[in-house]
């Protein structure tokens, strides 16, 4: 499929409406078509696999073909200097937890991306860390438990980050290793204890532990978790 053609189909489902509730969801409406993720993805499906698309989609700046980007891409073909690009070029939230969900998760270098992300500036780079540590915590079922253990640093030491999409992101990495395991729950508790300790006087920090502690001390997400580990020793 050729790029023009591709456009032509995005815009044929414009819904000026629904920009208008994406962006009450903190969704940037910038050359946004108002498209949704389900029509995004049958989209997606219709085409396949198509790198070269992804790449002339994403550089459209069109909200939707960026999501779609995500999609086309091949995952044979990812690099870190695509995703930096691709990270450092990102301005919603969505845009950022699509590409970490759909493409970034299958890099192999995803901790040292992890590590590089976090120390950056620009919003949407740094939730990009913390939104990945939440997608690998979940979809990298093979890797032992310590391998995630450094991640919560990164969460310690920037939980002070007053920023919306980045506070929320740090929290959902938080939750997500916790949920984890019993003993990543654990380390999770330890972590938000730690929050607390160091960035006394940030509301951010204090939302992003408070709101862990809560949830991992859910007795039905405690449940869930030991039916995760009851199920992770049978195999």
């Amino acid at each position: 499929m050729e790029l023009k053609k591709l456009i032509e189909i995005l815009e044929s489902h414009q819904n000026t409406k629904n920009v208008d509730g994406m962006a009450k969801f903190g969704i940037n409406p910038t050359n946004t078509l108002g498209i949704s993720a389900k029509t995004i993805q049958d989209i997606a499906k219709s085409i396949g696999t198509n790198h070269a698309l992804a790449l002339q989609i994403w550089d459209t700046g069109i909200h939707e073909g960026k999501m779609l980007a995500a999609h086309l891409a091949d995952k044979k073909l990812i690099s870190d200097e695509l995703l930096d690009k691709w990270v450092s070029d990102m301005d919603s939230w969505d845009i950022c937890d699509n590409l970490m969900t759909r493409y970034a998760r299958y890099s192999p270098n995803s901790f040292t991306l992890i590590e590089k992300w976090q120390s950056s500036d620009e919003e949407f780079v740094k939730r990009a860390a913390f939104a990945l540590i939440a997608v690998i915590a979940v979809h990298y079922k093979k890797h032992d438990d310590k391998d995630f253990l450094h991640l919560f640093d990164y969460i310690i030491d920037k939980a002070n980050d007053e920023r919306n999409m980045v506070k929320k992101a740090i929290n959902w990495a938080l939750r997500g290793l916790g949920k984890r395991s019993l003993f990543l729950r654990d380390q999770a508790l330890l972590a938000a204890i730690s929050i607390l300790e160091k960035h006394k006087s940030s509301t951010s920090a204090r939302w992003i532990a408070y709101d862990a502690i809560r949830e991992l001390n859910n007795e039905k997400t405690i449940a869930r978790i030991k039916n995760k580990d009851a199920k992770r020793a049978t195999k």
